[in-house]
């Protein structure tokens, strides 16, 4: 299997295992408590909403994955969805890791 589609795959994992959330807003808020790990962001998303999501994790040095388009999010987790966050250290770690390594 591709190193990519191991990646979607493990959001896929995550989502059903409750440990991802989804939704620029969402997203937003959560960072803002401290409770996301890493952010997905769709590649192809508007730019206002990336700028808004960028510098939301750049303020607390979150992990920001730009390495997928809106369609391959939304297929991961089976929603129309443009930007994740991932709630759990491990599944964060995980993804951070296997992106690094090349999808």
């Amino acid at each position: 299997m591709q190193d990519r589609q191991k990646v979607i795959n493990l959001l896929g994992l995550a989502q059903r295992a409750g440990k991802l959330i989804s939704g620029t807003e969402t997203i937003l808020d959560e960072l803002k408590r401290k409770r996301v790990k890493a952010v997905i962001m769709a590649n192809d998303i508007q730019d206002n909403t990336a700028e808004k999501v960028n510098l939301a994790t750049k303020k607390d040095n979150i992990p920001l994955i730009t390495a997928f388009s809106a369609a391959e999010i939304s297929h991961a987790i089976g929603k129309k969805r443009k930007v994740l966050g991932l709630t759990d250290v491990g599944f964060a770690k995980t993804l951070i890791k296997r992106v690094n390594e090349g999808v």
